[in-house]
């Protein structure tokens, strides 16, 4: 069972074509509608690049532009000089209660970023706890809103996924690498500047990627925290909102800018990265060890210190959770009337946050598995395709992805805007590469001689595949769907275009209840949502048998 070049028209050969269809009828189709409306005049049905030159010809758009590349760039710096040191901390020596702090690390990463935007208007906003604490004793701190608190929060939620990447690379360097560097006196700090840096570069640039790309496409955290200062998700959905019963031309036009701009983005990267690039094999992977007397507090302030204050916001959220409230203000004393209210009012919204994901999750794993052995089994033309289409969602921000969706399937015959449906697609789309990913890592480990050797026994092709190759990607398919699973149920950019009262999910109703002011609410429904992610990383534990989880 060779790999072939040439495509064959059997099962293996269908199913390559029906994944084709997918990509093009729900997201190729949408993208493609959303370029037209950018460029056809809605009255005279001309080609017009009237709305482009709306957006070139005004510096406030230039200057939302520069705005989102800042706070991007600024959040994936920050990310990059904490999750990497500390996951070599962490790879590298042993700190007592470690499993406890690789939880709260994923579930700092995995909480709806504008939750923890929430968490510090109330901390550090002008009426925050520790805002007053500080005003008590004489000392004035600067208020958390604008450029300084989008990138603490930026930094703070997507540094562990930079902690994830980094981790999952330091497993594959042999130590002998470090203990030689050691015995020609490169040690320590210089050893990790000097050895380990570059040889996991490749995998920090993929991870420096991801955190640009999901801070230039976060929606929520400049909304709520941003006071002014416009980033270009926002101005999108403003745009949008502002157009959605008129000419939507312009927002699609900023939508297809924004598509340019995060393209550029990931080509760069991939050039960058293929230059980078090479292959490492742990035969003696690190081992860990205990920190010696001088530096063991340093590693354990270090790690203590980064995590406990990126977990803050969650923490102070449930707090709150329990707190009395009088209309929009909390009160001395603790009660359930937040939970009362949430379940009672916004309960459908707690189903749909379960439903809409597993129901995505299962689609995913599927399409995630079968594309995988395409990409690495089955190379030829359309299954590179296939492996190109899986990977524009990647650069395209949730926002515009919304809007494409929105707008393509809002009419007959394909009118299922406003559904379940289209909620699950979009949630598809978005995550189906993380999965995608993690399973063509795990394949390309597995020998193809197994599946032959299968086959040279009697078994099918198919029936080798899902008997034998499967259950042996379980590990890579495991990790990429959990981390499908909590980025979906805290998923806003998309989810803020296309529900509706039916549909409306936890992070949509915290979003609209923090923006009434239900602050009460909206802090127990977050509790409710951080519930569910620990739930479901204890549960990813229980079967990936107490291994960590890294990217």
């Amino acid at each position: 069972m060779k790999n072939n070049n040439k495509f064959r028209l059997d099962v293996w050969g269908f199913i390559t074509l029906a994944a084709i269809a997918l990509y093009l009828l729900f997201l190729i189709y949408p993208m493609a509608y959303l370029i037209r409306q950018s460029v056809i005049d809605s009255e005279t049905g001309a080609i017009t690049m009237a709305n482009f030159a709306k957006f070139l010809s005004k510096s406030y758009y230039f200057d939302t532009l520069f705005n989102s590349f800042k706070v991007s760039i600024a959040a994936t710096l920050l990310s990059l000089a904490i999750g990497t040191p500390l996951a070599y901390l962490f790879s590298v020596f042993k700190i007592k209660g470690k499993s406890i702090l690789n939880i709260l690390i994923i579930v700092a990463s995995m909480s709806a970023p504008f939750i923890g935007a929430y968490s510090w208007i109330l901390l550090l906003g002008r009426s925050g706890v520790i805002t007053k604490f500080f005003k008590n004793i004489g000392i004035i701190i600067p208020p958390v809103y604008g450029f300084t608190g989008i990138v603490l929060v930026m930094t703070l939620q997507l540094f562990p996924l930079v902690f994830l990447y980094a981790k999952g690379a330091l497993k594959n360097i042999d130590n002998s690498l470090i203990e030689a560097a050691e015995n020609l006196g490169c040690s320590g700090f210089r050893c990790f500047f000097k050895v380990v840096v570059p040889l996991i570069t490749p995998t920090l640039l993929a991870a420096g990627l991801l955190v640009f790309m999901r801070s230039f496409a976060d929606f929520g955290t400049p909304m709520l925290i941003g006071e002014g200062y416009r980033t270009f998700p926002v101005v999108l959905y403003t745009e949008f909102i502002n157009e959605v019963s008129g000419n939507d031309g312009f927002a699609a036009a900023i939508a297809v800018i924004a598509i340019a701009v995060t393209t550029v983005v990931f080509l760069a990267q991939k050039y960058v990265a293929n230059k980078k690039s090479f292959s490492l094999n742990a035969l003696h992977p690190m081992e860990e060890k205990t920190a010696h007397k001088n530096i063991s507090w340093m590693v354990y302030l270090f790690s203590y210190l980064i995590v406990g204050i990126a977990v803050l916001p969650q923490c102070y959220v449930i707090y709150t959770s329990f707190k009395k409230t009088e209309g929009k203000i909390f009160t001395s004393g603790y009660s359930l009337e937040s939970y009362i209210t949430a379940f009672g009012k916004l309960g459908k919204s707690i189903q749909n946050t379960i439903i809409i994901p597993v129901l995505a999750l299962i689609v995913i794993v599927i399409l995630a598995v079968v594309i995988a052995y395409l990409v690495v089994r089955r190379r030829n033309t359309l299954t590179n395709t296939v492996d190109i289409l899986s990977m524009i969602p990647y650069i395209v921000p949730g926002t515009v992805l919304g809007i494409a969706l929105l707008n393509g399937f809002n009419r007959k015959p394909l009118l299922i805007s406003g559904t379940m449906l289209i909620m699950v697609i979009a949630l598809i789309i978005r995550r189906l590469p993380y999965t995608i990913r993690s399973s063509v890592a795990i394949l390309q480990q597995i020998p193809i001689s197994i599946e032959e050797a299968a086959i040279s026994l009697g078994a099918s092709k198919m029936k080798a595949f899902f008997r034998i190759t499967v259950p042996m990607m379980s590990a890579g398919i495991l990790s990429g769907a959990i981390l499908s699973w909590v980025t979906m149920i805290s998923e806003l950019s998309t989810a803020i275009i296309l529900y509706t009262g039916k549909t409306k999910t936890l992070t949509v109703a915290v979003y609209t209840e923090v923006v009434r002011g239900n602050y009460g609410t909206a802090a127990a429904l977050s509790a409710i949502l951080t519930a569910l992610t620990v739930v479901s990383l204890l549960v990813f534990n229980r079967f990936n048998k107490g291994k960590d989880l890294s990217l």
